[in-house]
């Protein structure tokens, strides 16, 4: 068994690491004296009929002190690392990305042309995320039916997506390269298979990729509004008659003098 974390490409997240292996060293610790002890007492006393005391105060004390200053110490060290890299404390020129998970499929959402997450001209792709490398991302996280997590351990990011809440992290990645996005919450029969690419580009390419794809999201959504409603047509003036200036109509425009 591998009890080595997969490689940190996340800036400023090999804290994330050390308080895992300084868990680790710990718990072993722990392990290894009990065990020790459990089989000492077991081969030691293995001929004797047992003795029933009362307690050992002084023996009680230290092995309820230790664990619990290491204890009062983990959660003073995790919370400094907590507070850095949850909720808002995404830098402020973070590109913002939405995310939108479903059974089993995750919708990323781009700010389009005017680089604002939430306007007319954003655009949605399915299980591409797109990224530039040395800058922060912050993800705007939902869920469209039940509890997902959004899990990329290259980049030392799990956040869960909560039916009704919108949930946010962020990251910066420090390398380029193709990894693979996880939902790591069993979300139902197909959760095996929901995963998206994720491909982290250095800035020069992501921003070619993206103003090109900007730019044809915004062409298409002025083509498709010109489609559906077309200018200059009564069916676009709100409130009038579906006839509104044909000569049965007698009203203003249509053309017939009095």
């Amino acid at each position: 068994m591998d009890w080595t974390l997969p490689p940190n490409l996340a800036a400023g997240r090999m804290a994330i690491d050390e308080t895992y292996y300084i868990i680790l060293v710990l718990t072993a610790i722990a392990f290894v004296l009990v065990e020790a002890g459990i089989l000492w007492f077991m081969f030691r006393y293995r001929n004797r009929e047992a003795d029933y005391v009362h307690g050992n105060n002084t023996a009680e004390i230290i092995w309820t002190a230790i664990p619990a200053i290491a204890m009062v110490w983990l959660g003073i060290h995790s919370g400094g690392i907590w507070s850095e890299i949850k909720g808002d404390s995404a830098p402020d020129d973070a590109f913002e990305l939405g995310v939108t998970a479903r059974q089993f499929e995750w919708m990323i959402t781009y700010p389009g042309a005017d680089s604002e997450l939430g306007t007319a001209d954003d655009f949605t792709l399915r299980n591409d995320v797109r990224i530039p490398v040395d800058r922060a991302v912050s993800v705007k996280l939902h869920t469209e039916d039940v509890i997902h997590s959004f899990f990329l351990p290259f980049m030392r990011v799990k956040q869960d997506a909560v039916p009704g809440m919108t949930t946010r992290t962020w990251f910066e990645a420090a390398e380029t390269g193709d990894f693979q996005l996880a939902c790591a919450e069993l979300c139902g029969l197909g959760h095996y298979r929901m995963s998206a690419s994720v491909a982290v580009l250095p800035a020069d390419s992501f921003s070619t990729w993206y103003q090109t794809r900007a730019k044809e999201a915004a062409a298409e959504a002025d083509s498709s509004f010109w489609t559906e409603t077309p200018p200059n047509t009564p069916e676009t003036v709100s409130g009038l008659p579906d006839d509104y200036g044909t000569a049965e109509s007698g009203g203003e425009g249509s053309g017939e003098h009095q």
